[in-house]
């Protein structure tokens, strides 16, 4: 082969090479539109409230078994990881009370804080009176 052929095939080669580029970004662009367009499903393919309102009640459920099934001795360990998952909740609930504008996530997410600082400050008084009935009385 001489110098000539093979420039024009790498010129023809180069060539289809771009229109391929060109037929693969029309086609990603065809794809990210369609995800764009579809909307998520939760799990079990229904109505993402009734999962999270499933998940919901049987955390309260689980949580309500844990806590009286809870020995007197133990009640004071408790409260201290109750007031630290209550300030998981107080992080989780500023994120959600944080943007812009009105929304019902906004509401939600101030009550949460609210009703988790009750929680927390509640607890450390209800700990510290626990604690001090193991204290010797001082004569």
């Amino acid at each position: 082969m001489d110098t000539q052929s093979v420039t024009e095939a790498a010129k023809a080669l180069a060539d289809k090479a771009g229109e391929l580029a060109t037929n693969a970004q029309i086609l990603a662009n065809q794809a990210a539109g369609m995800a764009a367009e579809a909307t998520p499903v939760a799990a079990g393919g229904g109505n993402e409230f009734w999962f999270l309102l499933t998940v919901f009640v049987l955390a309260v459920f689980l949580g309500f078994y844990v806590v009286w099934s809870v020995t007197p001795a133990l009640h004071s360990p408790l409260m201290g990881v109750t007031n630290a998952i209550s300030s998981v909740i107080i992080v989780g609930a500023l994120i959600a009370a944080g943007p812009e504008g009105f929304s019902g996530s906004k509401v939600l997410g101030f009550f949460a804080v609210m009703l988790a600082s009750v929680n927390i400050f509640g607890g450390f008084i209800v700990t510290q009176r626990m604690l001090q009935m193991f204290k010797k009385k001082q004569k």
